[in-house]
């Protein structure tokens, strides 16, 4: 019977496979979420780029792959699942459960928040704007909510998102931009 699940392993076991050089471990998360914090000797294969060949030069470790949950990882599972691997895993909880066991992360402060939480703040701010100035100058401006309304719909069915290809070439995202993909990271100065 083919699997369909990720088995989940906690913090501390992943933590003595890599240190015994058993498992590789794969985070799922997006460039510009991977250039702001991340576990040392992670890497990065981005979810939204994903290919199974990706991850064939570690086919011989355990795989371990994860997000900032583990609700990514865990709905990615049957793309996981085809990489390969004869034992793959998810870590429980993502990188937030490894930051509460007091594991290392590197993080650079530098780099800029996470593009779609970019775009959440943005569409936000829009629509509470168009509110605002229908109330206060003119109805007609609740155009302004009801376009951001329609573009989040938009993008929530299409898979795709104008503000977040906008937002990815401001210049305080460039940076995320320049995180190497597939690469495997080295620990970044706080």
């Amino acid at each position: 019977m083919k699997r369909t699940s990720l088995e989940e392993v906690d913090a501390k076991t992943l933590k003595t496979w890599l240190d015994e050089d058993k498992a590789v471990l794969i985070d799922i998360r997006e460039a510009d979420e991977f250039a702001r914090q991340h576990i040392p000797g992670s890497r990065l294969v981005p979810l939204s780029g994903f290919d199974p060949k990706d991850c064939a030069d570690a086919l011989g470790k355990i795989g371990v792959f994860h997000c900032d949950s583990g609700n990514r990882t865990r709905l990615a599972a049957p793309q996981i699942l085809g990489t390969g691997f004869e034992q793959v895993y998810c870590l429980k909880g993502g990188l937030q459960s490894w930051k509460k066991a007091g594991l290392p992360v590197s993080i650079n402060r530098k780099a800029p928040i996470s593009i779609m939480r970019q775009v959440q703040i943005v569409a936000g701010g829009l629509v509470t704007l168009g509110i605002l100035l229908a109330l206060l100058i003119s109805p007609w401006f609740m155009g302004l909510s009801g376009f951001v309304g329609l573009g989040l719909m938009y993008s929530g069915i299409s898979g795709t998102c104008a503000m977040a290809r906008i937002l990815a070439f401001m210049p305080w995202n460039q940076i995320a931009a320049a995180a190497p993909i597939n690469a495997t990271s080295t620990p970044a100065k706080a």
